[in-house]
């Protein structure tokens, strides 16, 4: 059976592949799992991005959830964070948010949260799935009608409930900062400069006029150049770029210098090991984070736990370990004590305020970790060759040979995608030139055998 959801929901290009009559299905089949077992009549929150597609799939996941007989909430474009956040709130019984993220506008998704406000786990992701693709029959005998239809409402303070929850999570305010926020002409455009405003910072707000097709279009934190330029412009203290469903943020510091996730959590590790807010003294990441990170970790007593790519896999070994922080280099970062998923505007209040009480320069706090050199490639592959690159025996022996060359002051990690049909290659070292031949050579391989 092919799975429908990967490490972030259920991913593809809207209409052709995330289609109308599948999001109808997976609302019906997500409110049967997830409510099973209430003995009331279920609530589930909808919230989306601003893509041109999120209005027709969020009326086709409503209407297959109410079609089962649960009521929907529609909470309307609002990040996806502050949907897990409302789903815990107002213990509504689960929450579904439609985006893709930080991909193009022609993309669009659907990612589930439990009553709880985490996402689900495969187990019952797998449950949802087999329902729609091997037993739909079940879900034709669960349809209601007459009375016993779900009811469709908005909820009138969603962003108003969110913003007070995040300004709520630090002491003081953020009076004297001055901060450019790039909101990807995404979901944050909905909340952000609402939030720093009210915190008491000077906003200098950008990407923030969504018209349903420039979504992560040239901005946001996949595209940080013109975020760094305006920095430096207007002499802000730093920047902050947040991705299309604001899941994610990025920073730059004074200088337009990117501050990666890595470094991010790095700040928040120093400084919550140091107020004695730091669980069990570790930070949880994954295989993708650069090697400075490790030399953080030791050089600070902080222990560092390990899971493979998707902050999905970060928060599993946090809620097992009892780590209240962890997260991506990409910039997803889970600060448990307050959130149950990565939420860049929480993320960026936090730094924020981090940087106020420091008395430093964003660039000085960011300078706890020196980053080594890392190159990153993508490979389109073709639908085949999915789920191969890990059998590919000759691209696996030149990979050890550059690996053994590298030594301890180096690694390659080539993993495909959880997202995105790519296969994507990361190599680090103290050389940059090296590094980079060692990524090109590799790519040019996985090309010629795998595209």
């Amino acid at each position: 059976m092919a799975r429908l959801f990967g490490t972030d929901g259920a991913r593809g290009v809207a209409i052709t592949e995330i289609t109308c009559e599948l999001a109808m299905q997976i609302g019906r089949a997500a409110a049967l799992v997830l409510t099973k077992h209430l003995s009331h009549k279920a609530k589930i929150f909808v919230g989306k991005d601003t893509r041109i597609s999120s209005d027709i799939l969020e009326a086709a996941l409503v209407a297959g959830i109410c079609s089962v007989g649960a009521d929907a909430v529609v909470l309307g474009v609002i990040p996806t964070p502050a949907v897990a956040t409302l789903v815990r709130k107002e213990k509504a019984d689960a929450g579904v948010m439609i985006s893709a993220s930080h991909n193009s506008v022609e993309f669009n998704g659907i990612k589930l949260f439990a009553g709880n406000g985490y996402k689900l786990s495969d187990e019952i992701e797998e449950e949802i799935e087999a329902l729609i693709l091997d037993t739909p029959e079940i879900i034709e005998q669960n349809l209601k009608s007459g009375t016993e239809v779900g009811r469709i409402c908005r909820h009138r303070t969603a962003h108003r409930d969110y913003v007070d929850y995040v300004k709520n999570t630090i002491a003081g305010d953020l009076s004297g900062i001055r901060v450019v926020v790039d909101c990807a002409h995404g979901s944050a455009s909905a909340t952000a400069e609402k939030l720093f405003t009210e915190l008491g910072a000077r906003v200098f707000l950008i990407n923030a006029t969504p018209d349903g097709t420039n979504i992560n279009e040239r901005c946001g934190s996949t595209h940080i150049d013109a975020l760094s330029k305006i920095v430096k412009e207007n002499n802000c203290h730093l920047g902050i770029a947040f991705d299309g469903d604001a899941d994610r943020c990025l920073a730059v510091d004074e200088n337009g210098v990117i501050v990666d996730g890595d470094k991010i959590i790095a700040i928040f590790a120093k400084a919550m090991n140091e107020d004695g807010m730091l669980r069990n003294h570790t930070a949880v990441v994954t295989v993708m984070s650069n090697l400075g990170f490790r030399k953080f970790t030791k050089e600070n007593n902080i222990n560092m736990e390990v899971t493979k790519v998707g902050d999905r896999y970060v928060l599993e070994r946090m809620l097992e370990g009892g780590f209240n922080l962890g997260g991506e280099q990409s910039g997803h970062i889970i600060l448990l004590d307050e959130a149950t998923t990565g939420d860049g505007q929480l993320s960026a209040v936090k730094l924020l305020s981090i940087l106020k009480k420091s008395g430093k320069k964003m660039s000085e706090l960011a300078g706890v970790m020196e980053r080594y050199p890392q190159v990153l490639m993508n490979v389109k592959i073709a639908p085949e060759w999915k789920n191969r690159i890990d059998k590919e025996g000759d691209i696996q022996r030149v990979i050890a040979k550059f690996q053994e060359g590298l030594g301890e002051d180096g690694r390659i990690l080539v993993r495909e995608s959880g997202t995105e049909p790519l296969v994507r290659v990361m190599v680090e070292g103290k050389n940059f030139e090296a590094i980079n031949n060692i990524a090109v050579e590799i790519t040019d391989m996985i090309r010629k055998r795998m595209a």
